[in-house]
């Protein structure tokens, strides 16, 4: 094993707690539910970033480049100040929800360049602006775009020109698992002097103030001597922790209290606060710190005077080891031998030669998934009824009251710890795929914790996300507990088959919940709402429709399809051990039949799902006069149909009597289930057998629509809707008005769900790996003979293995640099694009533009976007 495995193997031994410490730190803790006491539920005003400096957080901190312990405890970010600014740069800046033409919006460039899983060693880039930030301008510009118009960014500024800005690097190398070497690496981009303020920060999250039973923290200086000063940190549960600083820096200290004169008039309770740091260093306010060196939160001021182009380092030690003579003396060997095990640990992940490139796009991507961990932190009973030492909220219709049970209290894998500072329970089962390949002990964690009892609800849902824990997401989760089962048997030959029964056992739970919320007339068609897709409808669909009546979903009721055959995969699997569970999954195969009859099968109309005259799947509107009518938008929504196949293997049939049994008995004596459906009799390549809702004859008509680059396939994977509609929308009237879906490659031109997400036409990666995965089981039955046209029109025929190689460059040919030396990803944006020390920069976006591949939404969803990491390891362009 590398240097790293053996860290994780300690860690899942309990040898020694390597991953104690990690950048758990949010990006952004204000204007979330969680922070939100108000009484209308409008999070982003309650707490806007203007009161972040000033006002104490409830559940948990922010910061640029943060780490903290795993309950996050204590905190240690860094701050800056450029000398113009209006405020400490203490966190990243951004547009509420409200503000941004597309919604809420980050408006900083940071990148997350390296990361180990243990988080032996890290790295991270903050690129700070020279000149004033124009905060202003950026709010105001956007407010004043609309739908149709581009965001605008913070390099639309202008502020980068001429090199007008630091790169300020920071670096965590752990001596030990309680012993954190920081290196902060400042270069000057100018050609210029300039002064850079660096103050790397420690704090305690402020617990005292909610709870009258939590002892208060402290943070005092250590008397100073040649080598270093010091900051010693003591909690009732942590201990003790020391903070080594080079020495060149001043020592300030106040405390993590809210400053309630600046926000609300009032007297304050403590006369050092929180924004006192600030004060002290924009404002000049010598009373903001605490003389006596004492308080719950303290910085390291270093006043740093670079030349043109030339680069600063500045060493701190965050430890547990007190009174450290030469704090410093092995730092930079430790700090260089962490990099070459770093190095060492992704050749093993990827041992083929790479292409560079190739290579740093991947190394980015597991960067960008491990730094978006946080500790996440919400109990609703509390936050509903309030903390002893506040007034009680006053609230209308609070959000997630149906959630009482609910108390997250853990580290989880974050969509965007800026722009999504939440879990998202679908985006989550994908993030643990690339987890998976990397930390298969992380990734098992997050899927054990959704379907633990103090998340999921006692009737089996599963909790959505934060401003909405009701909502339904797809039901993925089977797919990736056992997906992520599957990559660490093969990667690790370990097969954890208590994980896999544990979460297994709650999955029925979940299961029989969709069954008897979700199925309406009880005929095996779904409805599920929105299901993540968002504005992908030609209504929206988690609302009251405006014609009365409900949704016959086509992605709904293929979801739950392959839930079933996901299902039955994992009671295959247990039943190895266990034959109980030969019966469970007779029980899903059983299933699975009747929801893939129903998909042509609804009702008297006889209107199905599949629409013969389209050869395609579509939702159908069931109106309250009991009548069906195909809602014709040619989307993703069509697609997910195919995601519903599982290849039984001969020798699995015989393995298992019981399940035989079973299955053969409904081929004899339920004929009428197999028509319209993939055949159980016919055998494939090697006797295999097909369990799939589309059979091959609806499989080449499908791929007919969807490899065609008129309709679904881009230069770059498959869009989210066909290009088929950009010259016919599709519309339906309403009482005189008009709704209407029409392909929008960018970004969307609709309110619904905020405007900050479309599925009108932009690629996104879950649903592409899901595309790429089925087509890879297709192949496994039908074999290299069974051929389609790719693209469409074009004369080349691939087998199915093949198409799903050749979609999976088509994805990773977004980041990856063009033959002109471009990345798609970047599009126009020249300083990505040609500058030295831009252009091997990768921001991993929540889409991309239907037909130019350029980066659109979250610019640091790197969760499911992460994904990318795999499909180069496992069909990446070699040398």
């Amino acid at each position: 094993m590398t240097a790293e495995e053996k860290r994780l193997e300690e860690n899942r031994t309990r040898q020694a707690y390597w991953r104690r410490w990690g950048p758990y730190l949010s990006d952004r803790q204000w204007g979330t539910v969680r922070e939100d006491y108000s009484q209308n539920g409008n999070a982003w005003d309650y707490f806007p970033h203007e009161h972040a400096r000033s006002r104490a957080y409830r559940w948990g901190e922010d910061g640029i480049a943060g780490i903290s312990d795993n309950h996050q405890r204590l905190c240690f970010a860094i701050a800056l100040w450029n000398g113009v600014d209006p405020i400490l740069k203490e966190r990243l800046f951004g547009l509420a929800g409200p503000e941004g033409n597309h919604g809420e919006d980050v408006k900083e460039y940071y990148f997350y360049l390296d990361n180990s899983p243990s988080h032996a060693y890290m790295k991270y880039l903050y690129k700070y602006p020279q000149s004033a930030f124009p905060y202003t301008q950026l709010v105001q510009e956007n407010q004043q775009r609309g739908y149709y118009e581009p965001e605008f960014e913070l390099v639309d500024t202008g502020i980068f020109d001429n090199n007008q800005y630091f790169d300020v690097f920071v670096e965590y190398a752990k001596n030990s698992p309680e012993d954190i070497l920081i290196q902060i690496t400042v270069v000057n981009r100018s050609s210029e002097e300039k002064t850079l303020h660096l103050l790397p920060t420690l704090w305690f999250r402020n617990t005292w103030a909610w709870d009258k039973q939590s002892e208060k923290p402290s943070l005092q200086v250590m008397k100073p001597d040649l080598l270093a000063c010091a900051i010693e940190a003591a909690h009732p549960t942590l201990g003790k922790r020391w903070l080594y600083c080079q020495n060149g820096c001043k020592l300030l200290f106040t405390e993590n209290e809210t400053n309630y004169q600046k926000l609300f008039g009032v007297s304050n309770k403590s006369p050092y606060v929180k924004d006192g740091v600030n004060d002290y260093v924009v404002e000049n306010i010598e009373k903001a710190i605490n003389p006596e060196k004492i308080g719950t939160k303290a910085a390291c001021y270093y006043s740093l005077n670079l030349d043109a182009g030339e680069e600063q380092i500045i060493k701190l030690r965050l430890s547990d080891l007190g009174k450290l003579t030469h704090p410093f003396l092995e730092f930079d060997t430790i700090l260089q031998t962490r990099k070459q095990e770093a190095d060492e640990f992704y050749q093993r992940i990827s041992p083929e030669e790479l292409l560079a490139d190739c290579r740093n796009v991947q190394r980015q991507a597991f960067a960008g998934l491990l730094w978006t961990k946080q500790f996440y932190h919400y109990v609703i009973e509390d936050w509903l009824n309030g903390d002893p030492n506040q007034p009680v909220p006053q609230r209308h219709n609070a959000r997630n009251q149906e959630w009482m049970h609910l108390f997250n209290d853990d580290i989880l894998s974050m969509p965007d710890k800026w722009e999504f500072p939440w879990f998202a329970a679908w985006d989550l089962a994908f993030h643990v795929i690339p987890l998976a390949t990397i930390d298969p002990d992380f990734a098992k964690r997050q899927m054990d914790r959704l379907t633990r009892e103090w998340y999921m609800h006692p009737n089996g849902q599963i909790p959505a996300y934060e401003w909405h824990f009701s909502d339904v997401n797809p039901p993925v989760h089977a797919w990736g507990t056992w997906r992520v089962y599957q990559i660490e048997r093969d990667i690790y030959d370990r097969a954890d088959t208590d994980f896999l029964e544990r979460v297994f056992q709650k999955l029925l739970l979940n299961f029989t919940w969709w069954v008897n919320r979700k199925d309406n007339d009880g005929n095996n068609v779904f409805q599920g709402g929105f299901l993540g897709l968002d504005n992908i409808g030609i209504f929206d669909r988690s609302a009251e429709l405006p014609t009365g009546g409900y949704l016959e979903q086509s992605d709904g009721t293929s979801w739950m399809g392959m839930y079933c055959l996901n299902m039955l995969a994992i009671a295959l699997e247990l039943a190895k051990t266990n034959s109980t569970y030969e019966d469970i999954a007779s029980k899903f195969f059983e299933h699975f039949l009747y929801i893939a009859d129903a998909m042509n099968h609804i009702g008297e109309t006889q209107i199905h799902l599949w629409d013969d005259e389209d050869k395609f799947f579509y939702d159908v509107l069931h109106s309250p006069h009991d009548e069906r009518h195909h809602l014709k938008v040619r989307s993703t929504v069509g697609l997910v149909p195919i995601f519903a196949v599982e290849i039984l293997e001969p020798d699995l049939l015989e393995r298992f009597p019981g399940f035989k049994k079973r299955f053969e008995w409904f081929i004899n004596n339920r004929p009428k289930l197999q028509e319209n459906i993939a055949s159980l009799t016919d055998e494939g390549k090697e006797s295999k057998r097909l369990l799939a809702i589309v059979n091959p004859e609806k499989l080449k008509l499908i791929l007919q629509r969807m490899l065609d680059e008129g309709e679904f396939l881009s230069e770059y994977g498959i869009r989210s809707v066909s290009k088929f509609h950009l010259e016919n929308p599709y519309t339906f009237n309403v009482d005189g008005q008009q709704h209407q879906v029409s392909y929008e490659p960018a970004e969307s031109t609709s309110g619904m769900f905020g405007g900050n997400s479309n599925w009108r036409g932009p690629i996104w990666f879950p649903m592409n790996y899901l595309i790429i995965e089925s087509l890879q089981k297709f192949h496994n039955y039908l074999g290299d003979d069974f051929k389609v046209e790719c693209p469409t029109g074009s004369g080349r025929w691939m087998n199915l293995a093949e198409v799903a190689t050749e979609l999976s460059q088509r994805l990773t040919r977004i980041f990856l640099r063009d033959s002109s030396n471009r990345r798609p990803v970047h599009s126009g944006n020249a300083i990505f694009q040609t500058h030295p020390d831009w252009q091997d920069l990768l921001l991993f976006y929540e889409y991309f533009h239907g037909d130019n591949g350029a980066g659109l939404g979250a610019n640091h969803q790197t969760g499911w976007t992460g994904l990318v990491a795999n499909l180069i390891r496992d069909s990446g362009e070699m040398k």
